[in-house]
């Protein structure tokens, strides 16, 4: 059986990987959001390790919302980043101030 500790570990470093990759790649806003979902993902591991080291469901049912959240969070921002790129043919964070209201 695999420790929580090494599962934390690796939840970790998929979440430094993906903060790192917000902070290496702020040009490209679809490479923002992939990142982002990174993000969630390492925090469902987490989740998913501690419930299954704790015999309980609960990790696995808040996982399942998180990763619905997270799916249609993506949908909505692709859907502006797509509407964006038809008015603006271009995809850049500092070209996004456009967008403020």
């Amino acid at each position: 059986m695999i420790d929580p500790f090494h599962i934390n570990i690796l939840s970790i470093l998929v979440f430094v990987i993906a903060a790192m990759g917000i902070l290496i790649s702020m040009n490209n806003l679809i490479k923002v959001f992939l990142c982002i979902e990174l993000m969630f993902l390492a925090v469902s591991i987490n989740f998913i390790a501690y419930a299954y080291a704790a015999h309980n469901i609960d990790g696995h049912v808040f996982t399942v919302f998180l990763l619905t959240v997270a799916a249609a969070e993506s949908a909505v921002g692709l859907g502006i980043l797509v509407f964006y790129f038809r008015k603006r043919s271009v995809i850049s964070v500092a070209d996004a101030t456009v967008l403020k209201g």
